[in-house]
């Protein structure tokens, strides 16, 4: 089973080759097709801001939490109208890279939110109650990249990888063995000691420390059964069945950031993956 979450849209489906208009009300628009050579001839201008956006993001220019521009100053940036701007704003808040505050403006998301986390973290009890786990770091190492982990990343075998295991635990329960690789050059200065004392999660901990977001995941779920450490360490009896979840997440343009495996013990908890858009 695959399974893939995006919060972005990278990738502009429209094919078209016609020239394209300006919308109504943009008689000063500018191309910004002459900033973006790789866009498709008739993409929507809003898709173009869009990306302008993206890169904005992607560059540092406003960081997780702070506001970001009026779409009014937006509109004057890119020389567009007030509804294009905003048509790409809505489609970014959509995509959960942008959060509206009622009366504050437009802000950047950040992973320290709890309900960011669960975006990304879809382990519940059989009941089905949503909890933040308890995280324990189990092992910590520099190594090289095997096959596998070469392929997942985009790395050369043998590039120098960091390393890490942790186990989650739901209410004093082990539920999960996260085995967790990141390349060595995105992080050069992760060390087990920062790790250990992170205050949020994993993945704020990369956007905070690292400037690294993570934007997107792509799973792959199979069952698999324990061997004799991963029991140990869940607490269950070797050869138990366990759900085996391979990750690849990945920040801005679908660069690999993360590998994981997920050992998670079924036994009391389930996964679940909420699809579509609410409202």
């Amino acid at each position: 089973m695959i399974h893939s979450c995006r919060l972005l849209e990278f990738a502009l489906m429209d094919n078209a080759t016609g020239p394209r208009r300006r919308e109504p009300g943009s008689a000063g628009a500018v191309d910004l097709r002459g900033q973006d050579p790789g866009l498709a001839l008739g993409s929507p201008l809003y898709r173009e801001v869009k990306r302008q956006l993206i890169d904005s993001l992607r560059g540092g220019e406003w960081k997780p939490a702070e506001v970001i521009p009026s779409e009014k100053q937006l509109a004057a940036r890119y020389g567009v109208s007030i509804g294009t701007v905003r048509k790409a704003v809505d489609e970014m808040v959509a995509d959960k890279m942008l959060v509206r505050h009622q009366g504050r403006g437009t802000y950047v998301v950040s992973h320290s939110n709890q309900r960011q986390f669960f975006y990304f973290f879809r382990i519940v009890g059989a009941d089905g109650v949503r909890q933040v786990p308890s995280v324990e770091l189990l092992r910590f190492a520099r190594t090289k990249a095997d096959a596998t982990q070469a392929a997942r990343l985009g790395v050369l075998p043998g590039a120098r990888l960091v390393c890490f295991a942790n186990r989650l635990s739901l209410a004093g329960v082990p539920a999960v063995i996260d085995e967790i690789a990141v390349p060595e050059a995105l992080f050069p200065e992760l060390t087990q000691q920062s790790l250990r004392e992170r205050p949020n999660t994993v993945y704020h901990f990369y956007q905070e420390r690292f400037g690294i977001s993570v934007v997107r995941i792509e799973e792959h779920l199979s069952a698999v059964t324990a061997d004799a450490a991963r029991a140990e360490m869940l607490g269950i009896a070797p050869a138990s069945p366990l759900l085996l979840i391979r990750r690849v997440a990945y920040s801005f343009r679908d660069q690999p950031v993360e590998y994981r495996n997920s050992y998670v013990n079924t036994q009391q908890h389930v996964y679940v993956c909420e699809s579509g858009r609410a409202g």
